[in-house]
């Protein structure tokens, strides 16, 4: 059955400097770059303009700068009618990512939170109610994470990355928790500590894990390899049901940002009335189509007619 929710992005918003070059430096190294662009990014405005695009109403709530970065970070998002009534203006200078990106499309990403760190509890909090499904990502403070959980009237789609350290309760309000492989450990670290396993190829058994664990739906991102969907079975051992889904193959140029344009169109699906796998399906389509581009927002498909 279709529907029509709200999805509500609480998160980070940046500005990408991004720098394009043969191959990646090592330490200590420096290596020629072929160019560079400025460009809108922040794993919270990339998720809202990812929904937009995906066809879903989206508001989202974060903190730029009072400098010339603040209006190439929201400027993809006015132009795709995302509500920005509820972004305040910081001391703090605009969030920014230092990307490198080689010719294999690998990357290396430093982030300055600048105004991002201002989206606290506290600042939460006094911007009011959230309304329909709500998005979440690492690049605010945890306080920010709990209040936004604590207002939500709706599912949570937690994409904890990067990995921060947030109470057992709140990493089980998660409907779905949404993360890669590497961040999926780093969260059942969290959940139980004594855990001491490693799941390199057996990331079936890590989402059944972090289900048993409590969390009542995962999707494990696996890039080039597609994606788990975990949730509850219908069974009365209440169990892990644990689904494999393949990627769309495509040449990539960039993969800055895909993993953000998945979480972002798995929630507009989701409010749409998608179920979990049917989502997950389309969030794959529409994040393969940014990594045959370059950019993060500026790869994003501005049409669904190819999904």
């Amino acid at each position: 059955m279709q529907q029509h929710i709200q999805v509500t992005i609480v998160g980070s918003s940046n500005v990408d400097i991004t720098a394009l070059m043969a191959r990646l430096p090592g330490p200590g190294e420096t290596v020629l770059a072929d160019s560079y662009q400025l460009s809108p990014g922040g794993k919270g405005a990339n998720q809202a303009l990812a929904a937009a695009l995906a066809g879903a109403t989206t508001e989202f709530i974060g903190a730029v700068g009072n400098d010339s970065h603040a209006e190439i970070a929201l400027g993809q998002l006015e132009e795709a009618g995302v509500k920005l009534d509820r972004v305040t203006r910081a001391s703090e200078p605009t969030g920014v990512a230092i990307i490198q990106v080689d010719s294999a499309a690998e990357n290396s990403i430093a982030v300055v939170s600048g105004a991002n760190s201002t989206v606290s509890g506290e600042a939460v909090q006094a911007a009011g109610s959230i309304e329909g499904i709500l998005v979440l990502q690492g690049e605010i403070p945890a306080s920010g994470i709990k209040a936004a959980m604590d207002a939500a009237t709706d599912r949570i789609v937690l994409n904890l990355a990067p990995v921060i350290e947030l109470d057992r309760e709140y990493l089980l309000k998660a409907n779905p928790l949404v993360v890669n492989e590497h961040e999926a450990e780093a969260v059942l670290q969290q959940l139980n500590p004594n855990r001491k396993m490693k799941f390199e190829n057996h990331y079936e058994r890590l989402a059944g894990m972090l289900v048993d664990e409590g969390i009542d739906s995962v999707v494990i991102t696996l890039g080039a390899n597609g994606c788990l969907v975990a949730d509850r079975a219908p069974l009365e051992n209440g169990g892990a049901q644990v689904r494999a889904l393949p990627a769309v193959k495509v040449k990539a140029v960039d993969t800055t940002g895909a993993g953000d344009a998945f979480t972002g169109a798995l929630a507009a699906r989701l409010a749409n009335g998608d179920d979990l796998a049917q989502a997950a399906e389309f969030a794959g389509k529409f994040a393969a189509l940014t990594v045959q581009a370059h950019g993060a927002q500026a790869s994003y498909p501005r049409s669904l007619q190819n999904l």
